[in-house]
């Protein structure tokens, strides 16, 4: 199986790449459209800023390439936030995958939002196997709505997407690569999607 990493500036690729080395799968990094139309899994990771990240992938033509992608694609945090609709961080446009809109933590709240938190409501085979409640690393200060996309929710205040899902897609807003035996396990299971 093919695995390729997205690399487009703006991701913690190195500890994804060791979290599969661990599954005994090798994740290739690439920023080559041809290279990422040809996988069979794509990894979207993302750390940062919105605005900054989605102008490194429309300088490298990825913004139109990912949507249109037809194998089964992760986005991993800031990457979950940018398949969304829309971001107020930076008033950023999405890619429109999911009809989200990502919205900042209100005032009053310690943001970001730092260290482990459950996951409930698991709605995909993206957690087969995993238990209602368990923990996975969130590093974050704005959050996708929760909505009609939405397979998992974690709560900071209020409820939020933890993940989110739609035909191809799939989005998480923790870090599956620094979440233990449930990170784990999402990314097996993310590697045995149809």
């Amino acid at each position: 199986m093919k695995v390729i990493i997205i690399n487009y500036g703006a991701g913690n690729i190195q500890s994804i790449r060791f979290a599969f080395e661990r599954l005994g799968v090798h994740a290739g990094l690439s920023s080559d459209p041809e290279v990422i139309s040809k996988a069979d899994r794509v990894i979207f990771p993302g750390v940062g800023e919105a605005s900054s990240a989605m102008h490194k992938l429309k300088q490298s033509g990825l913004e139109t390439l990912i949507p249109e992608l037809r194998q089964p694609v992760l986005g991993i945090c800031l990457g979950m936030q940018l398949m969304c609709h829309h971001s107020e961080e930076g008033n950023t446009p999405g890619l429109s995958i999911f009809d989200e809109e990502v919205i900042r933590f209100g005032p009053g709240l310690k943001v970001p939002q730092i260290g482990w938190n459950k996951i409930e409501k698991l709605k995909s085979p993206l957690f087969k196997g995993v238990q209602e409640g368990a923990f996975v690393y969130m590093v974050h200060s704005y959050y996708a709505a929760a909505g009609t996309d939405t397979i998992a929710s974690s709560t900071y205040e209020l409820e939020y997407s933890a993940a989110l899902a739609r035909d191809n897609f799939y989005g998480v807003q923790f870090h599956p690569e620094k979440s233990s035996k449930a990170g784990a396990r999402i990314l097996r299971n993310f590697l045995e999607l149809k």
